[in-house]
């Protein structure tokens, strides 16, 4: 009961803290810069834990599965659910582009010509997956190979009997520990919050400067919002028919971890917080402990949503139309991309160029969302953190023997 007092007293502070770091940055604008230190420490503070707590709950969540082959249907329908969702969520954004055209009449004069990468292909997408240096990945914060090691790792503990349940319970009790750090960070992220926020809307200009981009590109930030939100009503509706879970009671749990991802932008960095709320709502513990860190890795639904109507609304801008093949070829580019892409340096910029490449747009056309993109990005950070808790409940359910949620 006290858990739960202060797991409202933590929601109730976040939320005061986003209101007014957003006031104060509308108000005070750039000045609002002196605080930024601030959000960045918190921000710090829950990147320091993201390895550790990732290859801890890997390795133990595997681990617990036992026998190493019942991995397998774990990790089919953890893989099918994140490719599933991620596709609904790309179709969404097609279809908003088309409905809100945002790009029609738009202005290019002002636009930014975007930094290009090389061209990536599938064969790139699989070597992220492995690292020759697994330490410098991890010093790197490269999740995919760690979390690919990890679970080779778990699979090989329990294949050698008694001599692997002391390491297995070593990184048990680092779990369990993490966890508890991060419920003590947690003390400071009203704080964190409120300096993330300020700072970030003061960098923009303040309120006036802000709302003059929006206005300006409105029907793109409405597109994508309207996608957003579609989504997570089909998240809901997951929750509800394949979790058997109350939407608003799960909701209750996820405050915290969703305002946190709003406010952080970051998705590994609020991980932490995620896997916590999961906990308190019951899910089970095998699927969490496996599901929530490889989520945070690959399943990208708000960052796939984004991108199908970023590159609609650039064609638009363009004049190029693109028909039912070329948005086909979107869609499934979107898709692989952000499921893959998570491995890779600069993953958002990566992705993006690799959907407007495999169409024919100019990369130039980035430069034309760049302004209002920061504000775009916590919002798809906060579905994708969703999606993660929602995957979690929807896999601890379908592979419980008693399909009872939470056992």
């Amino acid at each position: 009961m006290n858990k739960e007092k202060s797991g409202s007293g933590l929601l109730l502070a976040m939320l005061t803290a986003i209101l007014a770091g957003g006031l104060s940055g509308y108000i005070w604008g750039p000045a609002m810069g002196s605080v930024a230190w601030l959000g960045e420490l918190f921000l710090t503070l829950l990147k320091m834990l993201i390895v550790p707590l990732v290859a801890a709950s890997i390795i133990t969540g595997v681990a617990a599965l036992g026998d190493v082959r019942n991995l397998g249907r774990m990790g089919g329908i953890s893989i099918t659910y994140y490719a599933t969702t991620t596709l609904i969520a790309v179709s969404i954004g097609l279809l908003m582009a088309n409905l809100w055209q945002p790009g029609t009449g738009v202005d290019l004069g002002a636009s930014t010509p975007a930094h290009t990468t090389g061209d990536i292909g599938i064969s790139d997408l699989i070597l992220s997956l492995v690292h020759p240096n697994i330490i410098d990945a991890a010093a790197h914060m490269k999740l995919l190979p760690v979390i690919v090691f990890c679970i080779l790792l778990a699979a090989a503990l329990t294949t050698i009997g008694e001599r692997g349940r002391p390491v297995i319970a070593f990184f048990d009790g680092l779990n369990e520990a993490m966890m508890r750090i991060v419920e003590w960070i947690m003390l400071f992220a009203p704080v964190g919050v409120f300096a993330l926020i300020a700072s970030r809307l003061g960098e923009a200009g303040g309120g006036e400067a802000f709302l003059a981009q929006l206005t300006g590109l409105g029907r793109y930030v409405l597109a994508v919002i309207s996608g957003l939100l579609t989504h997570a009503a089909v998240l809901c509706m997951l929750l509800m028919l394949l979790a058997r879970r109350p939407v608003i009671q799960y909701l209750g749990y996820m405050g915290t971890p969703l305002m946190t991802a709003f406010s952080t932008a970051s998705s590994s960095a609020t991980l932490p917080l995620t896997m916590e709320a999961v906990q308190q709502a019951g899910v089970n513990e095998k699927a969490r402990r496996f599901v929530l860190p490889l989520g945070a890795t690959i399943n990208m639904d708000g960052t796939a949503l984004y991108e199908a109507v970023a590159v609609l609304f650039i064609a638009q801008a363009y004049g190029i139309e693109l028909g039912f093949g070329q948005q086909l070829v979107v869609l499934l580019t979107a898709t692989m991309a952000a499921i893959g892409a998570a491995g890779i340096p600069e993953a958002g910029l990566v992705t993006m160029v690799m959907v407007l490449e495999a169409v024919g747009l100019p990369l130039e056309g980035i430069g034309l969302i760049l302004a209002v993109d920061w504000f775009l990005d916590r919002c798809r950070t906060t579905v994708n953190v969703f999606g993660d808790s929602v995957g979690a409940a929807v896999v601890g359910y379908l592979t419980s023997p008693d399909k009872k949620a939470g056992n």
